[in-house]
């Protein structure tokens, strides 16, 4: 049986790439990776070979097509239910998915401000009122989220799932603009950073020589 493709753009700097592609990583489902350089002349035609929309990321299951990270993510929890990538009890899910949710269409300032950059350290840029309101929520989510399910692993909801794949790009960006965090938020950030599949996609970022000068001033 051929394995899944997932198509994504620059590990340095694709933060909608690293979160299937750590998910995929973690729970241990078998891949064949398509990097494309996002900004390279030709990227748009080579994503428009793997997705109508043109983005990354593109999971390919023969012929099937998902696109949109969190989509991805749904389908590979319904693929491989054996994997448990959302939370057993569904209230439990219910909030993992609503956190989740809330992080694929929201927090825009954090995003203008602070965009991935895996390679740099780059401490107190973008730091703006409204970036810093969307951090004290980022924190307050991972707060909650330890203190209430946090009883039976280091992550948000005890195991690894769908809700950290999600988040472990804000961990990226937090390290690269020099947040401070504390308590529970802290230790989290620090266990997603340790994880070997995100030690293995900084190591995959630092390998690539394409700049894209708008995420490195």
């Amino acid at each position: 049986m051929p394995n899944l493709v997932l198509v994504i753009g620059n590990k340095a700097y694709s933060s909608w790439s690293l979160r299937p592609w750590l998910l995929m990583k973690h729970a241990g489902i078998a891949f064949d990776e398509i990097r494309v350089s996002l900004y390279e002349e030709g990227a748009k035609q080579k994503l428009l070979q793997y997705s109508a929309a043109g983005k990354v990321p593109v999971l390919k299951d023969g012929e099937l097509t998902i696109w949109d990270s969190l989509a991805i993510c749904e389908y590979l929890a319904e693929k491989h239910p054996e994997k448990q990538l959302w939370p057993a009890q569904p209230a439990v899910r219910a909030h993992a998915r609503s956190v989740s949710a809330e992080m694929h269409s929201g927090f825009t300032n954090l995003r203008s401000q602070m965009p991935m950059n895996v390679r740099r350290e780059i401490p107190g840029r973008g730091r703006t009122p409204e970036v810093a309101a969307e951090v004290t929520r980022i924190e307050t989510i991972w707060n909650e989220c330890r203190s209430r399910h946090g009883a039976g692993g280091p992550f948000l909801f005890g195991a690894f799932s769908i809700a950290d794949a999600m988040y472990a790009p804000v961990v990226s960006r937090f390290r690269t603009y020099g947040v401070a965090l504390g308590g529970a938020a802290a230790l989290y950030a620090g266990a997603i950073h340790a994880l070997p599949a995100m030690q293995e996609w900084i190591a995959g970022a630092h390998a690539e020589t394409e700049v894209n000068p708008q995420y490195e001033s």
